[in-house]
Formats: structure tokens, sequence, C-alpha cells
């Protein structure tokens, strides 16, 4: 419990402020590292595809909302600490997927995802902004007002990960445990390999709406 309540404190304090999609001194210190500098691709590419469909927009990730694939890291994570800030269109449906393979036909079939969400959509609970899609909801609605961009952050360590969105922990939960398992079997992710592999990339999600992404930065965790 000592390693996930230090990761809890990091989570709540988060890095140093810097510039949009830069880091500080403090970050390059503690180990953060870039995977967008608000002008390049670059460590980016779609799902099953060489290359990125994404734009880049006033310093933001977003995808053609009729023509774009799920984006995804070049690299694999296994341990991590991911930074992001995202903004979406009124009604609008994202979301931030992790250990994801190119074993199925999406990502969402191996990637376990932190659900970006209108919550004005009216969706259920396990479906609300924060949430792990559809198998544990946000403890509460710490989402900004529509059009604002929100700063969340997802610690995966081992088996243990953690939501936060805004400063608040919403969600948490252990991979691979019974209580994971059986939600799992009770959703549209058991004909799949749905969080099972112990590392692969990290996907933003284009769900059909427009989003914006910033700030995303990764820092490895032992």
């Amino acid at each position: 419990m000592k390693t996930v309540l230090t990761l809890a404190a990091l989570a709540v304090a988060g890095p140093a402020m810097a510039a949009d999609n830069t880091l500080s001194a403090a970050e390059q210190k503690a180990g953060w590292k870039l995977l967008f500098d608000g002008k390049s691709m670059d460590g980016w590419r779609t799902f099953k595809k060489p290359a990125s469909d994404w734009k880049i927009v006033d310093g933001a990730l977003g995808p053609d909302s009729k023509a774009s694939g799920d984006l995804m890291t070049k690299d694999t994570f296994e341990s991590f600490e991911l930074a992001f800030d995202w903004k979406i269109a009124p009604k609008g449906n994202s979301g931030v997927m992790y250990r994801v393979t190119e074993a199925g036909q999406q990502s969402y079939w191996s990637g376990p995802e932190y659900q970006v969400l209108d919550n004005s959509r009216g969706e259920p609970p396990l479906q609300r902004a924060g949430a792990l899609y559809d198998l544990y909801a946000p403890s509460v609605d710490a989402t900004k007002p529509v059009g604002e961009f929100n700063s969340s952050r997802l610690i995966v360590k081992g088996a243990h990960v953690e939501h936060w969105l805004n400063g608040q922990k919403v969600a948490e939960y252990e991979l691979g445990s019974p209580e994971f398992k059986a939600k799992v079997a009770g959703s549209k992710f058991r004909a799949w390999p749905f969080g099972t592999s112990p590392t692969g990339h990290i996907a933003l999600q284009n769900h059909g709406d427009p989003v914006w992404y910033k700030n995303l930065k990764v820092r490895v965790l032992k």
C-alpha cells in the first residue's frame, strides 16, 4: 500500500506547471517525457497503420471525426503515470486506452478505456467521464464545463490502476482481480483479450466527435 499512497500523492500534486506541451525542469528531473510537443506527430501512428491521420490545431491533437482511426503511441508501456489534458465538443465522446495491442480489430478489444465525455449526453454512470468505460463508474462528476480543458491522470502500476480527473481520484481497480474479471464477464469485453496484456500502446479514441488532447506526458514507473 505504501507504493499506491505515494502514487496517489503524486497524482494530487501533479508535476510542476509548465507551458503547454513542454516539460519543466522539475518534471524532467522526475523522469517525465513528452508524448506530444504541440508541433509534430513523431512518436504517434494510427492503430494498424504506419502513419498518423490526426491533425494538430492550436497545439492540440484532434481527429478528423469522420475519417481518422484511433491514434496510438509507437512505444509501449507497462507501468506508468500518464498526464493529459482534454476538451470535448458538446455531446462528444472519446477515451484514452492503455496496454493496447493490435491483436484485435479495434483498440478497445485489448485496451481498458479512461472515458472522455461530455456528461450532458446523459450516459449511465459506468460510461461517464473518468470511468473505466462500462466497468467502473467515477465516484464523482469532476468535469469542467464543456468547451474547457480538463486535466486527467492515469496511473498504472502493475495491476493497480487509478483514474484522476481535475485533481480528484475518481476510479480505482485491480486488473485481473476476481472483481475485475467478474465485471468483464458481464460486459461486451468478455469476447476479447481485454485488459490481459502486461504492456501495450497508449491510444486516443476517435468516436466520431470533435475532441482535442494536449500536454500528453508520461513517466515510467518501476
